[in-house]
């Protein structure tokens, strides 16, 4: 004769510990040391918002709120504008062996 599966005590399911996604969120930097404004001349403090391609890096990532992150924005084009920090990277967003993403030179 089967065994009846599922007639017994219903198991427990576990908290998922340490997993993707949980936690609490990082703190934003700005709203941390009380700063009201993003400077556009603060390169050192901007370069932290731009990956290594030039793009601006979300909230999710920086962990700014919403109103910093919106001055990081307009301060990272601002400070494109002037020439304080470049558009893209240097070398053209391609790996140091030269395999690159983009079009092939033999075609």
């Amino acid at each position: 004769m089967a065994k009846a599966r599922g007639r017994g005590k219903p198991t427990r399911r576990r908290d998922k510990k340490g997993g993707p996604g949980s936690g609490r969120r990082k703190p934003c930097p700005f709203c941390r040391d009380k700063q009201e404004q993003v400077d556009y001349k603060d390169i050192p403090t901007l370069r932290k918002f731009v990956s290594e391609k030039g793009k601006i890096r979300s909230r999710r990532i920086t962990g700014a709120c919403r109103r910093h992150q919106s001055q990081i924005a307009t301060a990272v084009k601002n400070a494109r504008e002037l020439a304080l920090l470049p558009y893209v990277d240097p070398s053209g967003g391609r790996e140091e062996d030269g395999r690159g993403r983009g079009r092939r030179e033999d075609r």
